[in-house]
């Protein structure tokens, strides 16, 4: 695709301003490097990379940088998912337990509860609780009682944990945090998704979503492991620490991602992607399941997705804030966030924009009213760190003047 930013209602000069942001970023220390793509309409309107994403090793942050993209995997597990719900072979009220039998029994965390031993019986989840965050698993890194518990025992799908099935088992033995259905809470529930995917279709995750999702849309680069002749692309990443805000913490050439003797395969956070694949992706959702060589989900199934499938705002079931994201003006979908009152996420954006970041800062959004999609990369723990994704997003609406 070519440059058409002058043709696609965008303002040069102001584009402009998100390279100056951008170096910026570099120049004060918040990352060593980022990259940005802007379309409209299918028109790339803006392409930048500047940066590092090696420091020990001087490598240039350039567009085909391979990074790990986190929790924007859920949202390719998701569409994965929705594939089979297409095909008859599951239902979205379908129990978790009738996929996967050991969560047949669950107990949820008592309202008052300080002990994880304090629980009551409840129903298993749905599926789709599971895939709207209203399960009532939980992250190690949220705030509660289930959360210590989870860090305490060392329970997520990292990469050599075993594997996805034994991780689930082990997330069965667990209580939940709440009655399903009864509050909103950042979770595990893609992962275990993808478990779900593997017994329901019989291949391990990482070829489905390969086979079904990342080859019809030609995302080359996007997968689970890093191949050998891909190394020097593949970023190191930095976490911001007390200490130090720029702390290399996984490197490229050194990263587990290189080599998994144990194939755990974390459906709500393992691949890693370049900005030219997630845009394929992002494409696809913004043209409601269609892409170049056909279609991989009906419009009408897309549109399911990025619709509000909660009863209220995020924050009138769960936090008023997550990570750098609000809650407020904002409901969830399958797979992302969805905006409801623009005001209210005191965020410029149109209702209907979807999308989600990851825990290395990494953030993409489509906006079906301005046609836009928008995908960013850099690689900074947490996502927390630094307001980005609001600065990215009041950049680009601010450009956008016709």
């Amino acid at each position: 695709m070519t440059d058409k930013s002058s043709q696609n209602g965008f303002d040069v000069a102001r584009l402009a301003r998100i390279d100056d942001w951008m170096n910026r970023n570099i120049q004060s220390g918040r990352y060593t490097g980022c990259s940005v793509l802007i379309a409209r309409n299918g028109n790339i309107a803006h392409l930048s990379s500047v940066g590092l994403s090696s420091v020990e090793r001087q490598i240039s942050y350039d567009r085909d940088t391979i990074v790990r993209i986190h929790s924007m995997t859920k949202m390719i597990t998701t569409v994965g998912f929705m594939m089979l719900v297409e095909r008859g072979l599951i239902h979205l009220d379908a129990p978790l337990s009738a996929v996967l039998p050991e969560f047949n029994i669950c107990h949820a965390l008592v309202e008052v509860a300080v002990r994880v031993d304090q629980v009551e019986p409840v129903a298993p989840p749905t599926l789709h609780q599971m895939l709207t965050h209203t399960s009532g698993m939980t992250y190690a890194f949220n705030p509660g009682v289930l959360a210590k518990h989870y860090a305490d025992i060392g329970l997520d799908f990292g990469p050599t944990t075993g594997g996805t099935e034994a991780v689930c088992k082990r997330v069965a033995e667990q209580p939940l945090a709440f009655r399903p259905g009864s509050s909103w809470e950042y979770s595990i529930g893609l992962d275990v998704i993808g478990r779900v995917i593997e017994v329901i279709d019989g291949r391990p995750l990482d070829q489905y979503l390969t086979e079904e999702v990342l080859d019809p849309l030609g995302m080359t680069d996007t997968g689970f492991d890093v191949p050998i002749n891909k190394i020097q692309r593949f970023a190191d990443c930095y976490t911001k620490t007390a200490k130090d805000p720029l702390s290399c913490t996984d490197r490229g050439d050194l990263s587990p991602y290189l080599e998994r003797k144990e194939r755990t395969f974390s459906g709500g956070g393992g691949l890693v992607s370049t900005l030219d694949d997630y845009f394929k992706f992002g494409e696809m959702i913004r043209n409601l399941g269609r892409h170049e060589d056909g279609i991989l989900l009906s419009p009408l199934t897309v549109a399911f997705m990025c619709r509000n499938h909660l009863k209220g705002e995020i924050s009138s079931m769960g936090p008023s804030s997550f990570a750098e994201m609000p809650m407020d003006g904002m409901g969830f979908g399958l797979g992302g966030a969805v905006v409801l009152n623009p005001a209210r996420t005191r965020t410029v954006g149109s209702v209907g924009d979807f999308g989600w970041g990851g825990l290395a800062s990494t953030n993409f959004w489509t906006d079906p009213e301005q046609h836009l999609t928008c995908v960013f990369f850099t690689q900074l723990i947490p996502s927390s760190s630094y307001p980005s994704r609001a600065e990215l997003k009041a950049l680009v609406h601010a450009a956008l003047v016709d």
